[in-house]
């Protein structure tokens, strides 16, 4: 028995270092290696204290130490398999089967090397030359028994192994961390946002396929293997396969090298370790044979794949679709063909959603609440992990040197919706609003139609910041509404969007308008406290809006004595309309100079109607220039009797100022001589007004050529009451049909006497109902005539 383990020492030896001067050597080095390991681990502790370090024979000699022989190699190998095979007898097998299949290696290389040296021969010949020197030649004889490896050769000369250590580079594996204690995040799970006093990530949500891959993961526990988990991007591959880590791999030390990192040291760096290991890959084309090494080859690889199993590695890897299809043909996809694959998809599927909700409603976490109500078919995880890379790239455009129109229109959307509006908003309004916004500068470098098309295209094929709704509609995607709730970089909703936040709510069925006024008020409440006015006058809007006329005059008063100009004018119309002018006017007076011309207008009033009161008691105190004042204020007014007195008086007492005015009732009331003579009184006397009257009421009528010339220059112009005058020229003219199509012009614009003299046209052709018809089209438009009209003919009594 000795004698035959002698005999397979030898035999093993001679293989072996036959193997140091082939391209297999690094992989038979590993199985003698692994040999000797199994052997040491299997005999008792006293046993495997005397075992020989037969990986020590397998190592590479010290840079210091002195070459060895290829007979001093042999003879150092061959007394370990000698040892090794006295002390465990069972591993003869192995190293037997191992022999049988280096002899049929080097076989063929040898057949290989010899038809090319006697190709090599018979054409150049033998060697001459002075260097050349005669090859003695070999012979061989065999006798009897049972023979090992052979190595037939001239000579052997010293040979030195000093190869490189690629695992000199990885780093210790007692400082790899275990399954359960890594950082997922660290790994390759990409962030959710972040909430203070929460988990960096949501808690897990159990996926459909867990079951499957908890089953291939425990399986490569006890045999080793890759395992894969194939799926589209932002299908959650890295969080699953990690929680399947942490579940079924307890205990193990990962291993997460970086990407094109260099792995063949890796079974010589783990060989011989008591310890269970486990090498992460996310995204595996990334760690490709190859394509990982950028040709160096130190990616993962078939052979590569077979040592790490041989140690009892578990490889767990990610990739996506795409990426699948791209490599699993090319040569350094092979390793694919190995894998155990579990596909994972990225849109949940109703058992999902149903964990998702307990989840969502156990932990009370809002990124799981956000995700169940609003993804979509992109997916929760899509939706967890999109959301902050998305709500950066948006805050980031406002530069001017980005996309600052395109987002000025999501804000502009995403601020309408944190005032309650989150239905689709037309594009019109969106467009509205975006344009004033004082922090986001450059707009005009964006056409409107670069930034639409930035705000609506999708990010990585999934999610818009605009969604579009019916027609040219929008509404801004929920996860920026959601992520906006959490930002402090956001500026609060300006008071300008909740205007027009309010108008659109007021008008809208589908909002509940109290309870959007509700929150707007809350919202100027607090800008109001921090000093802001405006606010003051926003409050004031709102109340006024709810019919809370009190609370509304108080928020304007406030405002308008903080100088807000237009509070001012909505405090004096208040007051106006409450008969309290002479309160009303210091308030309207601020906002008529400010630009308000409604309030100007109010204002005015107010004052002609204290003018009025104050020239009335001048006339009745006997003062002639009260009396021809006030005459103006009444002829203007339409009161022509009062006017007339009141000249009369100012006549008596021989106020000759008067005589313009005078002579403007006569000719209104068509004594045309009276009036020429008290025009050319006043004329004389410098008034320029009166002159002008006189060379033009009463020069010869213009021509009817003339007349036309005049009309038509104002419908040229686009006056807006040029065509019912048109019209109301012809009918005069006795053309009536003619007139027709410019009364049904000048409806059709917008003026209410086209339908008032349609319907006078109607009446006189004994045409009743059609009168009627145009007469409410006219009441409807607030003609004053056809209002009129109708009450008559309804009975009612005009007071």
């Amino acid at each position: 028995m000795e004698a035959e383990l002698a005999a397979l020492a030898g035999a093993g030896a001679s293989a072996v270092v036959q193997a140091m001067a082939t391209d297999t050597w690094a992989d038979v080095r590993l199985r003698v290696s692994e040999l000797f390991r199994r052997a040491a681990a299997d005999a008792p502790a006293e046993a495997a204290a005397e075992t020989p370090a037969g990986a020590a024979a397998a190592e590479e000699p010290s840079p210091a130490a002195p070459p060895e022989s290829s007979d001093e190699v042999t003879a150092r190998w061959q007394a370990s398999l000698r040892s090794l095979l006295e002390q465990h007898p069972e591993a003869a097998a192995e190293l037997r089967a191992l022999c049988e299949e280096l002899t049929q290696e080097a076989a063929g290389e040898a057949a290989g090397e010899v038809a090319d040296r006697l190709s090599d021969d018979s054409a150049d010949g033998p060697p001459t030359g002075p260097d050349s020197h005669p090859v003695p030649p070999v012979h061989n004889s065999i006798v009897g028994g049972t023979q090992g490896h052979v190595i037939q050769a001239a000579s052997i000369n010293s040979l030195t192994f000093q190869a490189s250590s690629p695992q000199s580079a990885l780093p210790d594996p007692d400082g790899w961390p275990r399954a359960e204690d890594v950082d997922p995040v660290a790994l390759g799970v990409r962030p959710t946002h972040r909430i203070p006093g929460l988990p960096a990530l949501p808690p897990y949500v159990l996926r459909d396929r867990d079951d499957a891959l908890i089953a291939a993961v425990t399986r490569a526990r006890e045999a080793g293997g890759l395992v894969l988990v194939l799926g589209e991007p932002f299908a959650g591959k890295s969080r699953t396969a990690l929680e399947a880590m942490a579940q079924g791999l307890a205990g193990f030390r990962v291993f997460a090298p970086a990407r094109g990192a260099d792995l063949r040291g890796l079974p010589a760096l783990l060989q011989g370790r008591p310890g269970r290991y486990v090498l992460w890959l996310d995204d595996l084309d990334g760690h490709l044979g190859d394509a990982a090494g950028g040709g160096g080859g130190g990616g993962l690889e078939p052979r590569l794949l077979s040592q790490l199993t041989a140690l009892g590695v578990t490889v767990l890897a990610t990739m996506r679709e795409d990426a699948y299809d791209e490599h699993r043909h090319a040569p350094h996809g092979r390793v694919l063909d190995l894998a155990t694959v579990v596909e994972l998809a990225r849109e949940r599927s109703p058992a999902e959603r149903a964990r998702l909700a307990h989840r969502a409603g156990r932990a009370g976490d809002p990124r799981l609440v956000d995700a169940l109500c609003s993804s979509g078919p992109e997916g929760a995880a899509a939706y967890l992990t999109l959301g902050p890379l998305l709500w950066d790239e948006w805050w980031r455009a406002r530069r001017a040197d980005r996309h600052p129109r395109g987002h000025a229109l999501v804000r502009a959307a995403l601020d309408l919706a944190r005032c309650g509006l989150h239905g689709p908003l037309p594009m019109d309004l969106l467009t509205k609003v975006h344009e004033g916004y004082p922090d986001v500068t450059g707009m005009d470098r964006e056409p409107l139609a670069d930034a639409r098309e930035w705000a609506t295209e999708r990010r990585h094929g999934l999610l818009r910041f605009l969604v579009r709704g019916t027609g040219d509609t929008w509404r801004v995607a929920p996860f920026l509404l959601e992520a906006a709730e959490r930002h402090e970089t956001l500026p609060p909703v300006d008071g300008r969007i909740w205007r027009y936040a309010l108008a659109v709510a007021r008008t809208d069925d589908t909002y509940d308008y109290p309870a959007i006024a509700a929150t707007a008020r809350e919202a100027f409440r607090r800008a109001a406290e921090a000093g802001d006015s405006a606010a003051l006058h926003h409050l004031g809007l709102v109340a006024e809006s709810l019919g809370e006329r009190a609370e509304a005059e108080e928020w304007f008063r406030r405002a308008a004595n903080a100088g807000r100009p237009e509070s001012a004018g909505r405090l004096g119309r208040i007051l106006a309309d409450r008969g309290e002018g002479k309160a009303a006017e210091p308030y309207l007076e601020l906002a008529a100079e400010s630009g308000d011309a409604e309030a100007a207008t109010l204002l005015g009033k107010l004052l002609r109607e204290r003018a009025e009161r104050w020239l009335r008691a001048g006339w009745k105190g006997g003062n002639p220039e009260a009396a021809h004042l006030l005459g103006d204020l009444l002829l203007g007014a339409g009161d022509e009797d009062g006017a007339v007195s009141c000249y009369l008086d100012a006549i008596r007492t021989g106020y000759a100022q008067v005589a313009a005015s005078f002579a403007t009732v006569n000719y209104l009331w068509g004594s045309r001589e009276v009036a020429r003579v008290w025009y050319r009184r006043a004329a004389d006397a410098g008034d320029r007004r009166a002159a002008e009257a006189l060379l033009h009421c009463f020069r010869k009528e213009q021509s009817a050529a003339a007349t036309d010339k005049d009309f038509w220059a104002h419908v040229g112009d686009g006056h807006p009451l040029a065509a019912a005058n048109m019209g109301a020229l012809l009918e005069l003219r006795g053309q009536a049909e003619d007139a027709r199509g410019w009364y049904e012009r000048a409806y059709e614009s917008g003026d209410p006497y086209g339908a008032f003299r349609l319907a006078e046209l109607h009446k006189k052709a004994g045409e009743p109902a059609e009168a009627r018809a145009w007469y409410r089209k006219a009441a409807a438009l607030g003609h004053p005539g056809a209002k009129r009209a109708l009450d008559e003919e309804d009975g009612t009594v005009i007071v």
